[in-house]
């Protein structure tokens, strides 16, 4: 009994220390692998690192070169200069001019980073002044029908309204209307056998007589600029009735046109003595009723402009072809060099 005892104790002892060795040996092992897992966080640790670093460091890059492009931008529109052009090498030596034929800069001061722009522009040659040309249009209140394609025109005109018609008034409102000068154009005895029509002056006439014809064919189409004569060839050779005419013109602040329906017309005399200034007319320009005729007839008063400063051409509202002339012609006259004013222009 007591030697299986024995032999039963020694049993153990065997056991423990085998078990001892090969626990040794597994945390040996377990050592081992948790060092290499150890190694291997600390490695891929760094590996994300280092690329989290260079993906800043190449942010970091490309924000500061932005930053440098928007700042030379800037720096580019804040420059009034002529912009820069860049040209690459090769164009360069291309472009650059042979010793044998250098290029004479435009500007000297002009250096080559910033050329200095070339204008094809010419500036315009001043149009010289030929002088006015004042265009009166006799005859207005007969119709209106005549009268509108000369409202139409755009242009100054002075129109000339005849008093005691069934349209003076509304003539002459129109005329106003369309920024005209509206004149009277008072009837006067012609010598001969014409009748010059309702409102008249006529040869023997005294003075108060005339004053209150004038009166009354005023108050009809005024306010008016000033008047001129309709015929009158016997009156305007008259000095006592053409002295009251210019008087009463002188009293109520109006022009007197001397429209020359006679060579011997005393107007000019008259009003010299009495120290008036008055217009004359240098043109008649339908007597012949084409237009052949009456472009003839301007051209006079053309030259005419240019050698004394104006010329003062009258026509008539009944004339078909004289308001599409105008109306054609004014823009080219302007174009020509010829300023184009009222009658009331030239006597100021």
């Amino acid at each position: 009994m007591k030697k299986t005892t024995a032999k039963n104790k020694k049993t153990p002892v065997r056991r423990t220390r085998n078990s001892r060795k090969k626990h040794q040996k597994n945390r040996f092992s377990d050592g081992l692998k948790a060092l290499l897992l150890v190694i291997l966080i600390v490695a891929l640790s760094a590996v994300i690192s280092l690329t989290i670093i260079s993906i800043h460091n190449v942010s970091k890059n490309n924000n500061n070169v932005s930053s440098s492009l928007i700042d030379q931008t800037d720096d580019t529109q804040s420059q009034t200069t002529t912009p820069v052009t860049v040209v690459p090498e090769t164009q360069k030596k291309i472009d650059e001019p042979q010793p044998a034929k250098p290029v004479t800069p435009v500007n000297p001061s002009a250096t080559p980073s910033r050329p200095v722009p070339v204008t094809n522009a010419v500036p315009s040659k001043p149009v010289e002044n030929k002088g006015a040309l004042i265009f009166v249009i006799d005859d207005a209140g007969n119709n209106l029908r005549e009268l509108e394609p000369f409202l139409r025109i755009q242009g100054p005109l002075t129109i000339a309204v005849l008093p005691g018609l069934p349209y003076s008034a509304e003539a002459a409102k129109r005329i106003r209307a369309a920024g005209k000068e509206v004149i009277l154009h008072q009837p006067m005895e012609a010598i001969g056998a014409q009748n010059p029509g309702p409102a008249a002056i006529i040869s023997g006439m005294n003075a108060n007589e005339i004053r209150e014809v004038l009166t009354r064919n005023i108050a009809e189409v005024g306010p008016v600029a000033g008047m001129n004569n309709h015929q009158g060839s016997k009156i305007t050779m008259d000095t006592e009735a053409m002295k009251t005419i210019l008087s009463f013109c002188a009293e109520n602040n109006i022009y007197f046109l001397d429209s020359r329906t006679t060579a011997e017309t005393v107007v000019p005399v008259v009003a010299q003595q009495m120290g008036m200034k008055i217009a004359e007319r240098n043109v008649f320009i339908d007597n012949e009723q084409n237009k052949d005729a009456m472009i003839r007839y301007i051209s006079t008063g053309l030259t005419r402009a240019q050698r004394n400063g104006s010329a003062v051409m009258i026509g008539h509202t009944w004339s078909p072809d004289l308001a599409p002339l105008l109306a054609e012609m004014f823009p080219r006259y302007i174009e020509q060099g010829y300023t184009l004013k009222k009658v009331s222009d030239i006597l100021k």
